[in-house]
């Protein structure tokens, strides 16, 4: 199971040296993206060499564009919403596949429905994993559902390997251990924290080892 440590403020950056060595990856997220741009990328990327970085643009359109901008900027993963159109999420895999990068697709328009993807969805070339998570605003309102935590199993059941994200933290570590994403994304409950480092280390700790926990381990 690897660790995804999520950076949205400018701030973040400060705690990068904290993360190497614990991070398994970190994710440029998409207020830090729009902030600086690819700058962010390569940013994290001196700070922490060697830690694969993810690039959360939510891509909708537009798709060689940006998959050119942010894996040529060194990204290893960037994302796509499930909702673009299948040319988008064809582009964008193919431009990953020429990089020797990644892409996840998105589920944060469908967050809340019974069914994430269509039954049909298959995942493209160059496409490793389905990320499954609850808004950040509707958690700020109030909304507390812990839906996308039991969507991770759906998502199993169809094949798909999942990263999971949304209020994860030490309270509620247990129960997503539980569902084994292969991807686990901590935000706030490392970044805000006093010690942040060690707020990550003791996270990285608990977590299983997880076979083909990366898209190039794919037999």
């Amino acid at each position: 199971m690897l660790l995804q440590v999520a950076l949205d403020k400018p701030e973040h950056l400060a705690i990068l040296p904290a993360l190497t060595g614990v991070a398994d990856i970190i994710e440029v997220g998409t207020p830090l993206l729009k902030r600086f741009g690819i700058a962010a990328i390569t940013t994290v990327r001196e700070i922490c060499p060697g830690v694969p970085v993810l690039a959360d643009t939510k891509t909708v359109d537009g798709g060689s564009f940006e998959a050119n901008m942010v894996f040529g900027a060194g990204a290893s993963f960037m994302t796509v919403l499930s909702c673009a159109s299948s040319a988008t999420h064809e582009t964008v895999g193919k431009c990953a596949t020429a990089f020797g990068a990644s892409v996840i697709v998105d589920t944060i328009t469908e967050s809340g429905k019974p069914v994430l993807l269509p039954p049909d969805f298959v995942l493209p070339e160059g496409f490793a994993y389905v990320a499954v998570h609850s808004p950040t605003d509707a958690r700020l309102a109030g909304d507390s559902s812990t839906g996308h935590i039991d969507a991770v199993a759906a998502m199993h059941a169809r094949g798909f390997r999942v990263s999971l994200a949304g209020g994860i933290g030490p309270a509620t570590l247990e129960s997503v251990i539980a569902v084994k994403p292969e991807i686990l994304v901590v935000g706030s409950a490392i970044t805000e924290s006093e010690t942040p480092g060690k707020v990550a280390s003791w996270i990285k700790e608990r977590l299983p080892e997880q076979g083909l926990g990366w898209p190039w381990d794919k037999k």
